[in-house]
């Protein structure tokens, strides 16, 4: 009888407690979401509708902060070269940042692990630090406001966070794949690039998207390396933010806020499929 209610009173708590995770889960999205939502819905409203107290959600909608801001702010070019960046300094960690985490995982050398560990700590020096440096670095050079510059100075951050995460993957691949690639004649490079690299690409892309993002969002570099020519989406954001005299542009904010977000929002969902499969093979593997 006691084992009765106890097993009953077990099936009681189970939908009870269910009901609690998606109650949190659903308001921890609302929490999440509602800032990006409301920063949408104010790009489409009039300055009289912006400042109302209390805050309207019936409105008549206009794109004419669009229009009318986006043809001064040069926000196209700038558009263009985020993606530029992003997406050359994304490829450029990813190659360099996936052999890294190779050799981590892989090759047995003395003081391998602390240079390994050296290399991640240097993700804990503050970016202000680096920025001046480079600045000067690349005055001297005369790279100042160049693509090139900008997608160098975020590879500083990027490639070892991308070490460090497919170090990870690779170490969760029996070693037994190469030692056959090798015994078949392929030398180690080659077992990586034949063997390693097909296995490992989910892990890779996960990888490659998270780095695309962290660099699309980047600013102090961009703020301090480039002027015009180079100059990326955040900077642009920036200028909107103290353009003003008397206070911010919310209207502008919030329209190039949104133009910001929706190519990351769109490129998540077209490789949502290869960034689930990444992030599960990850967290099952080993």
């Amino acid at each position: 009888m006691s084992a009765t209610l106890t097993l009953a009173g077990r099936r009681r708590k189970r939908p009870i407690g269910r009901y609690v995770r998606i109650a949190g889960g659903i308001t921890a999205c609302i929490m999440f979401l509602f800032p990006i939502f409301w920063m949408v819905l104010t790009s489409f409203k009039m300055p009289r509708d912006i400042f109302t107290t209390p805050p309207t959600f019936f409105f008549t909608p206009t794109i004419e902060t669009y229009t009318s801001y986006l043809q001064h702010a040069d926000i196209p070019n700038r558009m263009l070269n985020t993606v530029i960046v992003a997406c050359g300094a994304g490829l450029i960690s990813i190659a360099a940042g996936s052999m890294a985490g190779y050799a981590l995982a892989r090759i047995k050398v003395k003081g391998l692990a602390t240079m390994g560990a050296l290399i991640l700590l240097s993700r804990g020096v503050p970016p202000i630090a680096l920025a001046v440096p480079m600045f000067l670095v690349a005055r001297n050079l005369g790279l100042t406001d160049k693509h090139i510059t900008l997608i160098l100075a975020y590879c500083t951050f990027l490639i070892p966070y991308v070490m460090w995460l497919m170090r990870g993957f690779f170490k969760a691949l029996p070693e037994e794949l190469e030692e056959s690639a090798m015994l078949d004649g392929c030398s180690r490079f080659g077992a990586f690039f034949r063997i390693i690299v097909p296995i490992s690409l989910p892990g890779l892309l996960s990888t490659l998207i998270f780095s695309v993002i962290l660099a699309w969002e980047e600013l102090l570099f961009a703020l301090v390396l480039t002027n015009r020519y180079a100059s990326t989406i955040p900077v642009a954001i920036a200028g909107i933010a103290g353009d003003s005299v008397n206070g911010a542009n919310w209207g502008a904010l919030t329209a190039v806020g949104t133009l910001t977000v929706l190519p990351v929002v769109v490129f998540a969902l077209l490789v949502q499929k290869w960034l689930i499969k990444g992030l599960a093979d990850g967290a099952t593997k080993g």
